[in-house]
């Protein structure tokens, strides 16, 4: 079953009320040092490519799956970035706690281009000229970004970012 009719069966049930959902986000570089963004359909911010993981499937193919289904480039996995947890409310007032496994990958083929309803634009942008983003999506850049850096993970007792 695809996420999003698992994700609709759940809130049939339990409406508003906070919900857990396994998540993946792509940091997704060019040959240039471009990064790849795309503007969100639900709230037209600019966001990395992610997305939510199907029932039974593994992260590192639900991030090539987000990728390819909501830009049409293909990746290659370098490094697993990190792990964090984070809320969300959507503008209709679902409550979500998403755990986000973030992957650094490289584009290796395929024209960046908006291929589903998710996105109103899609694009490659340099680092220093980036459109306005959150401050969650600025450390999922900066921590993929780091080549020293080692997986991120809140520490126990730590609350995270």
């Amino acid at each position: 079953m695809p996420a999003s009719d698992y994700v609709r069966n759940l809130r049939d049930r339990v409406g508003h009320e906070l919900l857990m959902f396994p998540t993946v986000s792509a940091i997704v570089l060019n040959d240039r040092g471009e990064v790849l963004l795309h503007q969100r359909s639900d709230n037209a911010e600019w966001n990395l490519i992610a997305g939510l993981m199907d029932p039974g499937e593994q992260p590192a193919d639900a991030v090539v799956r987000e990728v390819e289904e909501e830009t049409a480039v293909q990746i290659k996995i370098e490094r697993l970035a990190g792990v964090v947890s984070h809320n969300v409310t959507y503008m209709n007032g679902d409550r979500c706690q998403m755990v986000n496994i973030f992957f650094r990958c490289r584009a290796v083929g395929g024209e960046a281009r908006v291929n589903d309803s998710e996105s109103l634009a899609v694009g490659w942008f340099p680092l220093d000229a980036l459109p306005e983003l959150d401050e969650f999506t600025h450390r999922l850049l900066a921590l993929a970004l780091d080549d020293n850096a080692l997986p991120y993970f809140a520490a126990p007792g730590e609350g995270g970012f």
